[in-house]
């Protein structure tokens, strides 16, 4: 056998292999397409829809940290007992604060159907005069997990809006201003489960009506009881004319406990593109919050009309030096003359994280007037022997 023969004879022989192994071949399936996620664009940036459903869904929140340093009464401050000497001690009133938001979206044939729940949870001290011997927890001020708080968690189709929120007397006429203590004088009080329904024109003109179970047991000589004790619930409305140059807005609230009324009426006004403006008006009636016969004393504060005496007006606004940079400002006032400054410049380092510093005093003008009606004159907490509280916080917030 000559070599042009062999290597004929090795080319048939490769031929013949490759022709049996490619019959017996196994055929790799194509890979399936990868289903990434669909933006919802219907209800606003950051929603996205929930695969296999016409359900949208946000994800956001926020990672904040407060330092706060001067006197309790300015919600600032915060004392502790020495641990050599047991004597008081001023010190940093801090807090570390995770929020978890999400928001629903889904049209129906009834309409949107919306959701929105919150959850925050908190590490730090109390603002809080624990170095004070009179105090009830008298000792040292620890730092700890101050558990889970579910500030929102309702649901809406169309108008209609069910579950846990904040009351119709505050988010429908907005809050006192952008300060952190915005309620050195308060104007009402914020958690509650409602029944509640919403109404806009959509030309300005919007309305509200709520149901309203209120929260909390009270404070006996202090502060009324805002849970409902009975199946009377508290009712507020609203009605509000919004425009390109601001807004008018008034809200009415009936306590079911205490059978009191409180109103606020509120005039927001925007200056131009880097000031805008508001003041608002309060007045309640506070018979019985001031009768220390009742079982639970009110002290003269209910759930609604939280400020001394029966008339109080909160002022200020917001000035934009620059896209990154904002000055806001309250002053609040009320007939018991507690009166309540807070200033604060916020700066936005990098989009989504904000540094705000603020300086904050309020006057307790009655703190030491007898007072026969049992009312409570020191909103804030106040040290004993004192009439005034200074002081101020730095804030840290990303948001996302």
């Amino acid at each position: 056998m000559n070599i042009k023969s062999l290597l004929l004879g090795s080319a048939a022989a490769l031929i013949a292999v490759s022709g049996a192994r490619a019959a017996d071949a196994v055929t790799v399936a194509e890979p399936e397409p990868a289903e990434y996620v669909k933006i919802c664009d219907v209800y606003g940036s950051g929603y996205f829809y929930i695969p296999g459903t016409e359900t949208c869904l946000r994800i956001g929140g926020y990672v904040r940290y407060d330092i706060g340093v001067g006197d309790v009464g300015s919600f600032d401050g915060a004392t502790s007992r020495d641990v050599e000497d047991g004597d008081s001690n001023d010190t940093f009133y801090k807090n570390a604060r995770f929020t978890l938001k999400l928001w629903t979206g889904q049209e129906t044939e009834l309409g949107t159907l919306k959701t929105y729940v919150e959850t925050r949870w908190n590490f730090g001290n109390r603002n809080a005069d624990l170095g004070d011997p009179t105090n009830d927890d008298f000792g040292v001020n620890p730092a700890f997990n101050k558990g889970t708080s579910l500030n929102f968690a309702w649901i809406q189709l169309g108008g209609l809006r069910v579950g846990k929120d904040e009351s119709a007397f505050n988010t429908f006429i907005g809050y006192a201003g952008n300060v952190i203590q915005d309620t050195l004088v308060p104007y009402g009080d914020f958690d509650t489960n409602v029944v509640q329904y919403y109404f806009d024109a959509g030309n300005g003109f919007s309305a509200v009506v709520s149901l309203e179970e209120g929260a909390g047991g009270g404070t006996d000589g202090s502060y009324g009881v805002g849970t409902i004790d009975s199946y009377v619930p508290h009712v507020v409305g609203g009605v509000k004319w919004t425009q390109g140059w601001g807004a008018i807005t008034g809200v009415v609230a009936y306590d079911s406990n205490y059978e009191e009324v409180a109103g606020k009426v509120r005039l927001d006004v925007n200056v131009n593109d880097a000031l805008s403006l508001f003041i608002m008006g309060g007045y309640g009636t506070d018979d019985n919050y001031s009768d220390p016969t009742y079982t639970f004393a009110a002290g003269g504060r209910g759930f609604y009309k939280q400020w001394d005496e029966n008339w109080a007006v909160w002022g200020g606004g917001t000035y934009k030096f620059n896209e990154k940079t904002s000055f806001n400002a309250q002053v609040s006032y009320d007939e018991g003359e507690n009166l309540g400054i807070a200033a604060n410049i916020a700066y936005d380092i990098v989009p989504g994280f904000t540094v705000t510093a603020e300086v904050d005093y309020v006057n307790a003008g009655k703190i030491d007037e007898v007072d026969t009606l049992g009312t409570n004159h020191n909103w804030t907490g106040i040290s004993a022997g004192n009439d005034d509280a200074i002081g101020g916080m730095l804030r840290f917030q990303r948001s996302f």
